[in-house]
């Protein structure tokens, strides 16, 4: 076939396959679902996840009363990443076999880029978690609050992850060089030689050098939240539900990841925003014991002028559903119309995400292209399933010779309140 690649071209993607395997950083830190493509296409490359259940224990031995129905809560999961990076050059360069590696060298460096970025998006825009550190990143003590954090809300000790700008990751990486100087000691050595910081604190630290800015909140103060509870009056407090029904009399799944709350006004608030109701202690996500801080919420959406769109849901437990009851992850020491917000995102800063491996799920997609039409393809796929699809054809009448390299994937957070961020230098 005028199309066929060359004994050279097959070496040189499967060679390229390996290396995009490991660009693939933050897809390699959490977990990947690979799914019936077939089903998929037929449900517009939508599928939805479950999310764990949260079990409730009562004391004594008659339990007459304490038998209810669980409600199991699901997430979408969308295969709605098509990334292609194509180029063209003509018959003259192709005379140097070098040209057509160097460009699908550069192609794979994208791709895999796109990724690693979609993953590193999902976190930062919706993780729910957020650690305000006051001064510049100085190493063990600000890693530390992440693992209290998590630890005090009963999240996993596996697969915990902390991803750093690479400003953030350096000053600390200066600061355990500087305390631990030993250059016989390998973990200074390596600080001082490599700028690695490696685990601390339990918890596997890795460099970004795409770690997304967040400006600071502008929403400014005296904006207020209604925290009463439904029978007295309130609108805001949230009751999971595992489906709804339509005015059709259709049932649908329902995402309880986010919530639309009324606000006193929203004017200057962003997307990204992170915050604290006043009165609104996070929870255990098991033994439901307060922490004694304040839950943090994130804005997803800014929807009108008093409303907006939040994760994760204000649930309180106050209803007394078991719905309500399993996934609380509110308890109110003090409720009023008018609760005060407060923001946490004072200043300009670098988002550098942490999460819990099972949090986050990705699903690699499938390209069905069809054979014998022309088009010389190839195809490859990694260990984690993702597949690499390179595309070659030569116009005849111009000489040009056009290439394409493509991905398809998914990225879900699955439980926001599992992973989220922390910001440096907030006063």
């Amino acid at each position: 076939m005028a199309n066929a690649f060359s004994k050279e071209e097959i070496v040189a993607f499967d060679e390229m396959i390996d290396g995009f395997e490991d660009a693939l950083v933050l897809s390699n830190l959490v977990s990947v679902k690979n799914t019936d493509q077939t089903q998929m296409a037929r449900t517009n490359d939508i599928m939805w996840r479950p999310m764990p259940y949260v079990a409730t224990s009562f004391d004594g031995r008659d339990q007459t009363v304490n038998f209810r129905q669980y409600t199991q809560l699901s997430v979408p999961a969308t295969i709605g990443f098509r990334k292609s990076v194509p180029f063209q050059f003509d018959d003259g360069e192709y005379r140097d076999e070098l040209q057509s590696g160097r460009l699908g060298e550069a192609a794979i460096q994208r791709l895999s880029s796109d990724i690693n970025l979609a993953v590193n998006a999902v976190v930062t825009n919706q993780g729910t978690l957020f650690v305000k550190r006051t001064a510049a990143a100085v190493g063990f003590d600000d890693v530390a609050q992440v693992d209290t954090l998590l630890n005090s809300q009963g999240i996993s000790f596996a697969g915990r992850n902390l991803a750093l700008s690479s400003s953030d990751y350096n000053s600390m990486v200066s600061d355990l060089q500087k305390n631990t100087r030993s250059l016989d000691n390998d973990i200074s050595a390596r600080a001082l030689r490599e700028a690695y910081l490696g685990r601390v604190g339990s918890i596997d630290t890795f460099k970004l050098d795409y770690a997304p800015r967040k400006a600071a909140a502008a929403g400014g103060g005296g904006l207020t939240i209604d925290t009463r509870a439904a029978s007295a009056g309130g609108v805001n407090i949230y009751v999971p539900k595992a489906t709804s029904v339509a005015s059709t009399g259709e049932s649908g799944n329902v995402d309880n990841r986010f919530q639309r709350v009324t606000v006193s006004s929203t004017t200057n608030v962003a997307a990204g925003d992170a915050f604290t109701i006043a009165g609104q202690e996070a929870c255990h996500q098991i033994t439901k014991q307060t922490t004694g801080a304040l839950r943090t919420f994130r804005v997803i959406s800014v929807d009108s002028a008093t409303t907006m769109t939040i994760s994760p849901p204000l649930i309180t437990g106050t209803g007394g559903t078991q719905a309500e009851l399993s996934y609380q992850n509110v308890v109110q020491t003090a409720s009023a119309s008018n609760s005060a917000i407060v923001f946490l995102n004072t200043a300009a800063g670098f988002l550098n995400p942490f999460w819990m491996r099972n949090s986050i799920e990705i699903l690699p997609g499938k390209i069905a292209l069809p054979s014998g039409s022309g088009v010389e393809i190839m195809r490859g796929s990694t260990k984690q399933g993702f597949e690499l699809v390179m595309q070659k054809s030569v116009d005849i009448k111009t000489g040009q010779i056009l290439c394409r390299y493509d991905t398809s994937f998914g990225v879900v957070n699955l439980q926001p309140q599992m992973n989220g961020v922390m910001m440096f230098s907030q006063p």
